[in-house]
């Protein structure tokens, strides 16, 4: 089992997971964040983190099973991040929002900065 970024994360981006990964496993999109399965080690310590609860573990039915393959895919080419950055300004209008993915989810890499 690994754990996963799921739809509530598109256009929130709130990063509260990432400064508690002990294995650096997340990846930046321009409005997402994913988790590169074959990294995470199971621990399960972001999942609370999340105040969105974003973070699912990959063993719930679908739509999990989409999202691994989203959190697999781009996880090989966005950059790492390992530090909590600045949440989109507009993340609270977004916040309770469902099926952000489809509207939302953008392909490009998150700021290298």
């Amino acid at each position: 089992m690994t754990f996963i970024v799921t739809d509530a994360c598109v256009k929130c981006k709130l990063m509260d997971c990432v400064e508690v990964c002990p294995v650096d496993c997340f990846y930046e999109g321009e409005n997402c964040l994913v988790i590169h399965p074959e990294e995470c080690i199971d621990c399960g310590i972001c999942e609370p983190e999340c105040p969105i609860e974003a973070i699912k573990p990959d063993d719930e039915d679908t739509p999990e099973q989409f999202w691994l393959g989203v959190n697999t895919k781009y996880s090989e080419i966005w950059p790492n991040i390992t530090r909590k950055g600045i949440s989109p300004a507009d993340a609270d209008e977004y916040r309770d929002e469902k099926d952000k993915f489809e509207r939302y989810f953008s392909e490009k890499p998150g700021n290298t900065d």
